[in-house]
């Protein structure tokens, strides 16, 4: 599964609220609530958060392996 606790923290660390990135107009709220809640995000969500971020995919998401059934 891919964990978005890397992005959380890094808007967290630099101040950032969720009403600026949803107001950004690049991320609306629908999705802000799936990176929470851990859910899905395409591509074109996760380029508008690096290229807001100034960042690489791998410093916003990580991918941990589900436990074996």
């Amino acid at each position: 599964m891919i964990c978005y606790e890397k992005l959380l923290h890094l808007i967290r660390e630099k101040g950032i609220t969720s009403y600026t990135v949803r107001k950004s107009g690049e991320i609306g709220q629908a999705t802000w609530k799936k990176i929470h809640d851990g859910g899905h995000i395409d591509t074109r969500t996760i380029n508008a958060l690096c290229k807001m971020l100034d960042v690489q995919p791998g410093d916003i998401l990580e991918y941990i392996p589900d436990a074996e059934k």
